[in-house]
């Protein structure tokens, strides 16, 4: 591919907005593909995948070229170099020497956190956390995610969508195990088809569809999504329910609520009720309500760089510590909004066991029999989609453990 230099400033521009900036590499990309329409389908793939990969061995680039943290010129021209792309004759590129680039490159493969491009506490956190597994895991994570579409089956049905995907050139494959999970064989965007636009789908990855299934829900049941965000897992669950019942959508930012209604009425749920987490009292008027709890709280996000590989760089140690804080918490405050004998569902889109199994069995601990393990699972991302783990349990008879 011939470069051209309104493609390489798309890039490098993106990039000093992800690095210099610190903003999020899906919002840059975004809007830097907004700003040409001119730009046809290969030079937007170009600038999509070239940014996200820069963005993913960003440490290694910079090595093997000696780059500042600044000089995204020079670290661009050795993700060139390396990948076989024909660098052009501009002043920018004349220091880079492609001999010298590609023997450190070699140099550094034995140093397995500049050969997988991660910071150090990184390495260290992944390998005391899961000893062996961490090497295959880390591995994973530098590997491009695949698209995966959940069917919303309140519109449509899989082989009604496959073929009409079929239509237009799109092929997909079905996942063993997630019912309504297709993936693309090939990327694309999937923002513009008019079955996106219909709600006939939602872009989920087969990992979060799973928290769906897990959640046993029936038509009927109230269910309240504690940390719905922008809703992804409240819409599977109206679709889960059949629109039946209420599923009551609980965040504390307005914005993401909002969100979570312009797709409800896009995907036909009807059955969602967002509320704003503005005060302890919000939380208490919940109080023993919920035949299902869905607590999918914050954390680290390690089991998703796949798709977010600047959260690496933006991540610390102090701050997986501060979440972990947040999970106990809100593990503590929000699980008495289930009923005696209701199940509360606690998931993360991380793989690491403290914010995982040990969570939930120290707040087993704390309860002192309030609550029981009924199952958990864990996704690794070396099985092919996100990082994820999951656990439900159940609450006992209330005024017994009152009393």
């Amino acid at each position: 591919m011939k470069l051209f230099p309104n493609i390489v400033h798309a890039v490098i521009r993106s990039l000093t907005e992800i690095f210099d900036e610190k903003k999020y590499a899906d919002k840059v990309i975004e809007k830097t593909l907004k700003s040409n329409p001119r730009w046809g389908a290969r030079d937007r793939r170009f600038i999509a995948e070239t940014t996200y990969e820069i963005v993913r061995w960003w440490r290694l680039l910079r090595e093997v070229c000696d780059a500042s943290e600044t000089d995204h010129w020079s670290v661009f021209g050795a993700f060139c170099i390396l990948n076989e792309i024909e660098i052009p004759q501009w002043e920018e590129f004349k220091h880079l020497r492609p001999e010298k680039i590609q023997k450190a490159y070699a140099n550094l493969q034995p140093i397995r956190r500049l050969r997988e491009s991660i910071p150090d506490w990184l390495d260290k956190l992944g390998e005391r956390e899961l000893g062996d597994k961490w090497e295959r895991e880390l591995q994973s994570l530098n590997h491009t995610a695949d698209v995966a579409l959940r069917v919303n089956t309140l519109k449509t049905n899989k082989e009604t969508l496959v073929r009409l995907l079929d239509l237009q050139d799109m092929e997909t494959v079905s996942v063993e195990g997630v019912d309504d999970a297709l993936v693309l064989k090939r990327r694309q965007n999937m923002f513009r088809i008019p079955q996106f636009k219909e709600g006939f789908f939602e872009i989920q990855d087969t990992s979060s569809q799973r928290v769906g299934k897990f959640m046993d829900v029936r038509p009927g049941m109230r269910v309240i999504d504690a940390c719905a965000g922008a809703g992804g897992k409240s819409l599977h669950l109206a679709a889960l329910m059949q629109n039946k019942g209420k599923i009551i959508s609980l965040d504390i930012a307005q914005w993401k609520l909002d969100e979570l209604m312009k797709r409800a009425r896009r995907a036909g749920a009807f059955n969602i009720e967002p509320k704003l987490v503005d005060s302890v009292k919000a939380i208490k008027r919940l109080d023993a309500s919920a035949d299902r709890l869905l607590l999918d709280v914050p954390c680290s996000g390690l089991g998703v760089l796949r798709r977010n590989p600047d959260a690496k760089w933006k991540l610390s140690m102090e701050r997986i510590e501060e979440v972990k804080v947040l999970q106990a918490e809100i593990l503590r405050n929000y699980s008495p909004m289930l009923k005696s004998d209701g199940v509360m569902v606690y998931s993360t889109c991380s793989f690491l066991p403290s914010e995982n199994g040990e969570q939930v069995r120290a707040f087993i601990a704390e309860q002192k029999g309030g609550f029981e393990l009924i199952n958990e699972q864990s996704i690794l991302p070396s099985s092919g989609s996100d990082g994820f783990y999951m656990a439900s349990l159940r609450r006992k008879e209330i005024n017994r453990i009152e009393g």
